[in-house]
């Protein structure tokens, strides 16, 4: 295929080739290159500013024309100099065949030849060395018309490349004979090619997840990427004889608008391609985050104040264009596979008055549908769910649909056929997800919720979230579907009991769709997102209830997270508040699960074991204070009783005696037994009793319940143990996501709930043992842990956190400290150290992580240094400290905050 649209050469990029001719060393070809080059990243960076997308066809151009100058010169005078009894050609193959070269694309060459390859191997030896020595990224072949024939029946892609290969010097007669020569081959009949490059494209799609809309998307190879509009001119090549894209139109193929489109979205992918080699340095297609922010100042974005960073904009422009040629992909390869692969007699089949099947995929009847019956822009999607024989939506369906999307507007809003059709869909036994993505696909969903249309390819500029805000909303909807599928029951038991018992999901499901759609808007997006959500929820005819009931769940769907997450939920008081906040079980259910879909669709290393339990614990705490009723909160002396009786029992075949256990447990206080499960008690408890050994006694466990590793500390207590035993657990790049400090009777009784540093827990039997031994060693040598410096990963550079220190009175009593800052390892061995700086107790650690961010709560206690208060002064004192040891770089500038 060849390049649309191509400028004439500029002057200044030919310069000097009349010298080059005389003297073909590898100095001036160097110099000549590097000179055309400068001039080309000079033009660009001058046009960057004012996103001029269509200069990006002129600067690939260039490029070009540049290269193909320098390796016809040095041809022509390699071949005086050289003299060869064999025929050769020079031919340009893939992208730079095209002549879409790059600035540092892989310049892409086939050296053909006919005769004994020794005829011309100095010939060939010598040229491509000067093109390698002058810096040029070569990719190259020598090969005969035999070789070319023989390689590209056996591989697809040689025959892709051959399709594309463009004579650049030499034997205009062997090039033919060579390229027509394998294109007239039978290996690749148009149908068998057709077949081979749609299995390509699904193979590359499954490499990036299916989804154009990755955090560091690859703007070559994923999913709406350059790739997409190269395979539709492949194809239409092969199948049809096209050399470019406008021949598509002339066929009726492709729209004149359509086409029009493409050549927009390609000319924009280029820009932001070449402006990624330019910052570079080298060919790079990934827009990594070292270079998005880079390119949104070079392209003339700014940050909008309290709503879209200068980034965020630039990539919400790439991820739109690429979910729109991602497409116009779909349509034309649909249609060129009808052209191409079906034979025989069609079959018809009759849905209703608006639509029909052909061939098994769904068409409108005649042109006019949406037209006279607008509703049936949502029925179509309603007919797909409920006749699962159908497989998806013809090319002339789709591209109608496109065309009447304006019919979407208040009237189609408020019309009730189409609101009754839109909660149909949410109804449905099966297809909610498929659905709602194909009409995200199509630009339904966003026209018909506006609010929603505004969050399309809107990124959240953090490591948090890996999905922009639209496919993260329909990822929390597939995640809740899949709790009522029966194959999927044995991912989340729970969950899936509580869904198939719940009372009207379509609340759940609506909730999903609105818990981020006010994000990027400034403010409180639960808050905003609960206002959109009342109004959708009234005007498509649910009760005033129902409507209260989902603006709850939208404007509260980060509580039961942040409740699990950052609070001590073995705390009485803890659960008794969250559960005034849910009210009753079926807020708490709905509550739950919207929870766990919200968290496993953000990221997918955002979710683990630990979490999911968390959760469950919550909500079986929740459940058990409101089955008592806020009127008879938890007795504590009789939940002590209980823990105790239910720990003896699981003690019983463990020969300690009755007197030993009770004797122990007289060391330690009611705060021991209430944060702990009978299952844990009754481990410390046999740990401790039945060692042989002098203290300390350090002993650890896998809890495949807990989906963590947990370690027990039994020692005698002394002034800094808490900074040695993080130091230690550092030191084994154990990751602490929860700590328990217990001091009682001169002895401290501390646990530790460790993940390794994949966020996984340790399993492995002689790893548990070596974690015992390397913590008894610790305490004995109290050994400093590592100093934090700086391990932060590539991505993380980009995210500055800044750090924050907060204190505030829980209704326990004592202080609860929370720091927020970037997430680095040896983080809770600094804490542990300011802590003993300021002769302060920690009795309670909860560790949250969120990509880059760390948000850690400690509950601290006074001590016998400051008893149950602790003067604002020591405070004042503990958080200077905490900032000067997270300080990350002064460079860096970011700003430290307090709030007491």
């Amino acid at each position: 295929m060849s390049s649309e649209h191509h400028s004439p050469p500029p002057s200044h990029t030919l310069k000097g080739f009349e010298q080059f001719a005389e003297h073909p060393d590898t100095v001036s070809f160097r110099a000549l290159l590097r000179e055309g080059s400068a001039a080309l990243k000079a033009q660009f960076y001058e046009i960057a500013p004012q996103r001029l997308y269509a200069q990006a066809a002129h600067i690939v151009h260039q490029q070009t024309v540049l290269v193909d100058r320098l390796l016809i010169s040095a041809w022509n005078k390699y071949q005086q100099r050289f003299a060869t009894s064999s025929p050769m050609a020079l031919v340009a193959v893939g992208g730079y065949g095209r002549g879409e070269l790059h600035p540092h694309s892989d310049v892409d060459l086939m050296l053909l030849y006919e005769g004994r390859a020794a005829s011309i191997k100095d010939f060939s030896t010598a040229y491509l060395a000067l093109l390698w020595d002058t810096g040029l990224s070569l990719g190259h072949s020598v090969r005969t018309p035999r070789d070319c024939l023989a390689q590209s029946r056996r591989d697809v892609t040689v025959a892709t490349n051959i399709m594309e290969a463009r004579l650049l010097a030499g034997d205009p007669a062997l090039f033919s004979k060579a390229i027509e020569g394998s294109l007239a081959s039978g290996a690749w009949r148009p149908d068998r090619f057709l077949k081979a490059k749609l299995e390509e494209q699904r193979a590359r799609y499954r490499r990036y997840d299916d989804t154009g809309y990755n955090l560091e998307p690859n703007i070559k190879e994923g999913p709406g990427g350059l790739r997409d509009i190269q395979m539709i001119a492949w194809l239409a090549q092969r199948c049809h004889g096209n050399r470019n894209l406008h021949d598509l139109v002339d066929m009726g193929f492709l729209r004149a608008q359509e086409y029009r489109y493409l050549i927009r979205a390609r000319n924009f992918l280029w820009f932001v391609r070449i402006g990624l080699h330019y910052l570079a340095g080298r060919r790079e297609d990934r827009l990594l985050f070292d270079h998005q922010r880079a390119l949104a100042a070079a392209f003339g974005f700014r940050d909008q104040r309290g709503r879209h960073l200068a980034v965020e904009q630039l990539m919400k422009q790439y991820y739109r264009t690429v979910k729109n040629v991602e497409l116009l992909n779909e349509i034309l390869l649909q249609e060129l596979s009808e052209k191409t692969l079906v034979r025989g007699r069609i079959k018809i089949s009759s849905i209703n008055r608006r639509f029909r099947t052909v061939n098994s995929a769904l068409e409108a009847r005649d042109e006019n549908v949406f037209r006279r019956f607008p509703f049936a822009i949502l029925e179509l999607f309603l007919i797909l769910q409920q006749h699962p024989e159908i497989r998806g939506v013809r090319a002339a369906t789709i591209r109608l649909l496109q065309e009447n999307l304006h019919r979407i507007d208040s009237t189609f809003r408020r019309d009730l056929a189409c609101r009754a059709l839109f909660m149909e869909i949410l109804r449905q036994p099966r297809g909610i997800t498929h659905e709602l993505r194909r009409m995200n696909a199509y630009g339904v969903l966003g026209r018909y919720i506006p609010a929603f249309g505004r969050i399309v390819g809107q990124m959240q500029h953090d490591l948090f979230h890996v999905y922009t805000v639209d496919e993260h909303i329909l990822f929390v909807v597939r995640n809740l579907r899949r709790f009522m599928l029966p194959e999927c029951v044995h991912e989340f038991p729970m969950a899936s009991r509580l869904m198939q018992h719940l009372f009207k999901p379509e609340r759940l499901y609506l909730a999903a769709l609105f818990h981020d759609i006010a994000k990027g808007r400034g403010g409180d997006h639960s808050t905003l997102g609960e206002r959109d959500a009342r109004t959708f929820c009234l005007l498509h005819g649910l009760s005033e209830y129902d409507a209260r009931f989902v603006c709850w769940l939208v404007r509260n769907h980060l509580a039961m997270s942040r409740t699990a997450q950052k609070e001590d939920i073995t705390e009485p008081s803890v659960v008794l508040d969250f559960a005034k906040t849910v009210g009753d079980q079926e807020h708490l259910d709905n509550l739950y699960l919207l929870t766990v879909a919200d968290m496993r669709g953000t990221s997918p290393a955002v979710w683990n074991t630990w979490k999911d339990r968390l959760l469950a614990q919550l909500h079986d705490e929740t459940t058990r204070a409101l089955r008592r009723g806020f009127g008879n909160p938890l007795d504590q002396k009789a939940r002590v009783r209980d823990l105790k009786i239910e720990a003896r029992q699981l003690l019983q075949d463990s020969h300690l005696s009755g007197t030993e256990i009770e004797r122990h447990w007289e060391r330690l206080d009611d705060g021991y037994f209430l944060r702990y499960h009978p299952d844990s008690i009754a481990w410390h408890t046999q740990t401790i009793l039945s060692s042989r050994k002098p203290l300390p006694i350090v002993a650890a466990r896998y809890r495949p319940a807990l989906g963590a590793t947990e370690v027990l500390v039994f020692s005698p207590d002394s002034a800094g143990l808490f900074a040695v035993l993080t130091a230690g657990l550092g030191r084994l790049n154990l990751s602490i996501v929860d700590a328990r400090i217990h001091t009682s009777h001169e002895f401290a009784l501390d646990t530790f709930v460790i993940l390794n540093r994949d966020e996984k827990p340790v399993s492995d039997e002689n790893e548990l043992r070596h974690i015992e031994t390397a913590m008894r060693t610790q305490i004995a040598r109290r050994s400093p842990g590592r100093p934090l410096g700086d391990y932060r990963m590539r991505a993380i550079r980009h995210f500055p956190i800044a750090t924050e220190v907060s204190f505030s009175t829980p209704p326990a009593g004592g202080i609860l400290m929370e720091v927020v800052t970037q997430d680095r390892p040896g983080l809770l061995y600094q804490v542990a150290l300011a802590l003993e700086q300021c002769q302060l107790h920690l009795t309670n650690a909860r560790v949250a992580t969120y990509g880059e961010r760390v948000e850690d709560m400690f509950f601290i206690s006074g001590g016998p240094c400051h008893g149950d208060s602790i003067p604002e002064n020591t405070l004042i004192r503990l958080r200077e400290d905490i900032l000067r040891r997270l300080t990350i770089s002064a460079a860096q500038n970011i700003p430290a905050q307090l709030s007491v």
